[in-house]
């Protein structure tokens, strides 16, 4: 069983920031249909669904419904988000997704101005879901990048949930399951760009996660945000046959030599082995 899948359910975005690469694709809403068709092909062989790659999964007019389809499967769902929307998001609560991720960043992303007010409304949110079970886990992973506000928004937390935090290995942990978390930034893959002089590199990509783009495209991970490694249409065969297709197994066979066949692989810092490792820590809680 492959523990994370990453599906697109939307890949519009009501933000702009400037770390993120966004898609030149087609821009789709899945509809119930495509969902239920995805789902049942992903059912029984992923544990995670996280309702994320490109696009603010909240923009999504049923995401709540979603939510409760994925935990009738069996999937154990995760939301990322801006943050922007969650303002009267009863319905989501009430979904029960298992973690909530709230990418804090997206505020300096988008503008320089003060983050109380984004903060105030996310904490707000954030309590409430804590409190009914859901993990939150509000991230800055900015740390060399912008990282201008990440005082101002710690101390605005800090304010309005005066707990005794706890230090983490990568944070602290706030109240119970409610979480703050810090990482470095990382640059987006990019074809355009020059290959990684490194001759060790590795990735989990279709060994513990893959990802679904919004028409049902299956990509090897979570960063290739336009499609470039287009390994079959989850519509029209199992993922099985896509993950035995030749393309699939020389991606698989390639990382166990610590080989990047794919030139997107070859760009990618998360390939390179210390890195990736890493970041697995994010994955964990």
């Amino acid at each position: 069983m492959i523990s994370r899948c990453y599906l697109e359910i939307i890949n519009t975005c009501n933000l702009h920031c400037k770390f993120c690469p966004k898609t030149t694709r087609r821009k789709h809403i899945m509809s119930i249909e495509e969902f239920e068709n995805l789902t049942d092909k992903l059912r029984y062989e992923v544990k995670f669904l996280y309702f994320h790659l490109m696009g603010e999964p909240l923009l999504h007019p049923r995401l709540p419904e979603f939510i409760s389809i994925a935990h009738n499967k069996g999937f154990i769902p995760i939301i990322t988000t801006n943050g922007t929307l969650l303002n009267h998001q009863e319905s989501l609560i009430n979904a029960k997704p298992y973690k909530i991720q709230i990418s804090l960043q997206a505020h300096e992303g988008n503008t320089s101005e003060s983050p109380y007010e984004y903060i105030y409304n996310i904490v707000q949110f954030a309590l409430k879901a804590a409190k009914s079970g859901i993990i939150i886990i509000l991230r800055l992973w900015n740390e060399g990048g912008a990282e201008t506000l990440n005082k101002q928004i710690t101390d605005t937390i800090q304010s309005l949930i005066p707990t005794q935090w706890k230090e983490r290995h990568d944070g602290w942990k706030i109240n119970d399951n409610l979480f703050i978390e810090f990482d470095k930034v990382f640059e987006w893959p990019n074809i355009d760009t020059k290959p990684i002089e490194d001759n060790s590199l590795f990735c989990h990509a279709l060994r513990n996660q893959i990802g679904v783009l919004v028409d049902g495209t299956v990509v090897p991970c979570c960063l290739d945000h336009n499609g470039d490694i287009n390994l079959g249409n989850l519509h029209q065969a199992t993922l099985a046959e896509i993950l035995n297709s030749q393309r699939a197994k020389n991606i698989y066979n390639g990382f166990s030599n610590h080989t990047a066949i794919e030139e997107l692989c070859q760009r990618c810092g998360y390939a390179k082995v210390k890195n990736y490792r890493n970041s697995e820590k994010n994955n964990n809680l």
